[in-house]
């Protein structure tokens, strides 16, 4: 489950000076009221198992990063915690993706905790791994709050092919299925067929969607930030074009459309999205620096999570520039993008 809006409630009778002031909408068990949304936390029981379809994506990502996880784990066969084992350990995390900023911080972080703690065998050492993990992770672990503007306008970026317009058509149902009325805008006008792959997900979908054929990307946003005010919508989904970092003509053209959208509406966007390729490794991160600078981004969706993936590219970002990690996808079915949890991902990254 992820943050989403709150219907305000209908407008009550006029007052008289003998009327109380009706009582604030209470929150369902385990939510929060902040300002006028409803925010609702990650759904994942701390402690104990996740619910049972939970559990089922939880096991696919174990699965996905399952040959990441087994070389990990080898590095704890042993009896004993020594040079050698921190050795290894530094390796198989660089293996991972996980850059080296972030495993000389967990590296540091296992022997002062050892040090401290006074544990002798590798299992211990590789619990103690988990939990530094997981905590470095926790910065990225930011529930995405959908109604404290109406409409929220959510800006999606990211290079061609990692996955964007598809996360994007994952994204609404996530959105629609919670009850939030979603815009589609069609701004990436580069791409061939993108407008047309978009409105297959709009379809999909049953929501409405803003296009333009050959249309200028800033105007087409402008345009749909517009509607979305009009016609009373909860979210307006912008889908701009697919670019690398390296084309600046381009990334100027993301700044363009940003100052567009906050001519439609001054406080837009409010969402600024990167998607990355899981299967990347270190060029996600640089992607994420690159976005970040240009946009000031607010959030990531990691896709492409499905076997390939080494995953410890998460840890990278989180040491090096921690952008909330909305989502992850294992898949391409829509169901297959689910809210990230650090804790476990740690557990699925390290076995």
């Amino acid at each position: 489950m992820f943050s989403f809006f709150k219907k305000k409630p209908p407008p009550a009778p006029a007052a008289t000076p003998t009327t109380a002031p009706p009582p604030l909408v209470a929150p369902p068990s385990g939510g929060s009221l902040i300002g006028s949304a409803l925010v609702i936390p990650i759904d994942i029981p701390e402690p104990g198992a996740p619910p049972p379809e939970r559990q089922k994506w939880v096991d696919k990502l174990k699965a996905s990063l399952g040959k990441t996880a087994s070389g990990i784990s080898t590095v704890f066969g042993g009896s004993v915690i020594d040079e050698t084992l921190y050795e290894s350990l530094e390796d198989a995390l660089l293996m991972a993706d996980a850059g080296v900023p972030a495993t000389q911080y967990l590296l540091t972080e296992l022997r002062r905790k050892v040090r401290d703690s006074g544990v002798t065998h590798p299992i211990a050492l590789k619990n103690i791994l988990i939990a530094t993990l997981t905590d470095l992770l926790q910065p990225l672990q930011k529930p995405l709050v959908i109604g404290e503007h109406k409409p929220t306008v959510i800006m999606v970026a990211g290079v061609n092919g990692a996955g964007k317009t598809t996360s994007i058509g994952k994204l609404t149902r996530h959105l629609s299925e919670h009850g939030a009325s979603v815009l589609l805008a069609a701004a990436d006008t580069f791409r061939a067929a993108a407008r047309e792959q978009l409105g297959v997900w709009a379809d999909r979908n049953l929501v409405e969607i803003v296009s333009q054929e050959g249309g200028d990307p800033a105007a087409v946003s402008f345009d749909a930030v517009a509607a979305g005010k009009a016609r009373g919508k909860d979210v307006v989904l912008v889908d701009t074009a697919g670019r690398l970092p390296t084309q600046l003509h381009l990334m100027e053209e993301l700044k363009k459309i940003k100052r567009v959208i906050q001519k439609a509406d001054p406080t837009a966007p409010h969402e600024v999205l990167l998607v990355i390729d899981g299967n990347t490794g270190q060029n996600a991160l640089m992607q994420v620096r690159a976005f970040d600078d240009a946009l000031s981004l607010t959030g990531l969706i990691i896709t492409k999570l499905d076997g390939t993936a080494k995953g410890g590219v998460l840890a990278a970002i989180a040491r090096e520039r921690p952008v909330p990690v909305y989502f992850i996808g294992v898949g391409e079915k829509l169901e297959e993008l689910e809210t990230f949890n650090a804790r476990e991902f740690a557990q699925a990254l390290l076995g």
